[in-house]
């Protein structure tokens, strides 16, 4: 009897790995041994990627690799001159990959993972000032990398926008066999380069099925203005065939737990003084569209996802809604790397079959 095709590889595991667990059933995310809630505020960027990168020969300790990020976001912003018009690009995305996929696959692997997680960053505010028409500025080597990458993008970094940033980074480093990480293993799979491991996870994380909601989740915000017009306009939206930004997720059953990590940064945001009107919006939105999304679809579990609450947060900590994709990137990429390694120290060549469908005219 044939096989069928595992459309979409549902339930089809593919690899095993050490680096992250999602449980869809329970809306838990484990990355590198912590319990993603217990992540937030506790572990640095640098502290983070030290424990995904264990596996990599040259592991330093945080303070070497929040050095060493310093000198490599220097690094890249020597290297602006040399990327022609690729920064220019009308998307964040588009730009961030002819940047990144114009770096040499050059040095050890630990070296090239920092190399390129420091290059998303530079490249990703860069990008956001020439677009606004201001001169990208130079990167200060001695902050922490969630400090810097504020900084470079709107010129100033408060400690609270900074923390802001970080906790975003840090909940959004990995998240099991994803779109974006399988790409990238696959292309390790085969002996290429981190490089284009990155940049084709890139590719993926483009994908509006993907990664790209968060700018829209703001948008929708904006269009329903107050929590006593969300029931209507989300009636209304439906009724039109759209679908709501910022709701469901293929894997959790669940409330996705990185959504309750984002909305707890948002609150600390407006604890230390940066007030957010969307906050109390954004809540009343959740509740009616989970009431809405209930009553239509009593078989499917549709709740509030990461980029709901992503949006949220950066928005409150002054940054650019154009930049929140390559942003997700610059907090995914250590995770791409993590993947590459462990791909490449414990897999084989990925090459699934298929199965022909199409005439015999012979």
């Amino acid at each position: 009897m044939a096989q069928s095709a595992a459309s979409g590889l549902e339930g089809v595991v593919v690899a095993d790995t050490a680096l992250s667990e999602v449980d869809g059933e329970r809306g838990r995310l484990v990355i590198a041994g912590h319990d993603v809630e217990r992540l937030s505020g506790h572990l640095s960027f640098e502290a983070l990627c030290r424990e995904l990168w264990a596996g990599v020969p040259g592991a330093t300790s945080t303070l070497e690799l929040r050095a060493a990020l310093g000198r490599e976001r220097a690094w890249a912003f020597g290297r602006i001159a040399d990327l022609g018009r690729a920064l220019h690009a009308a998307d964040g995305m588009d730009a961030l990959r002819g940047a990144v996929g114009q770096l040499a696959a050059e040095g050890t692997a630990w070296d090239l993972g920092v190399r390129l997680t420091a290059a998303f960053a530079v490249f990703t505010a860069a990008w956001s000032r020439l677009r606004e028409g201001l001169e990208p500025l130079q990167p200060d080597p001695g902050a922490g990398h969630a400090e810097d990458l504020v900084r470079m993008l709107r010129g100033k970094a408060t400690t609270h926008r900074a923390a802001a940033l970080e906790s975003y980074l840090v909940t959004v480093s990995d998240h099991g066999m994803n779109a974006s990480t399988f790409t990238a293993r696959v292309i390790a799979s085969t002996g290429s380069d981190a490089v284009s491991a990155v940049v084709g996870a890139l590719g993926a994380l483009k994908g509006p099925l993907h990664g790209g909601a968060p700018g829209p989740v703001l948008d929708m915000l904006d269009a329903i203005g107050k929590p006593d017009g969300a029931v209507d306009w989300l009636e209304r939206e439906l009724l039109a065939g759209r679908r709501i930004m910022g709701m469901g997720h293929r894997i959790y059953r669940t409330r996705d737990p990185r959504a309750a990590v984002l909305e707890r940064a948002v609150e600390r945001l407006e604890q230390e003084g940066h007030r957010t009107p969307r906050l109390v919006l954004a809540r009343a939105v959740e509740h009616a569209a989970e009431d809405i999304l209930r009553r239509r679809h009593p078989d499917r579990a549709l709740r509030v996802n990461v980029e709901f609450y992503t949006a949220v947060l950066l928005d409150a900590a002054g940054l650019p809604r154009e930049a929140f994709s390559p942003l997700f990137a610059c907090g995914r990429v250590a995770g791409w790397l993590a993947h590459v390694d462990e791909q490449r120290r414990t897999g084989r060549l990925i090459r699934p079959d298929s199965r022909y469908v199409g005439p015999h005219l012979d």
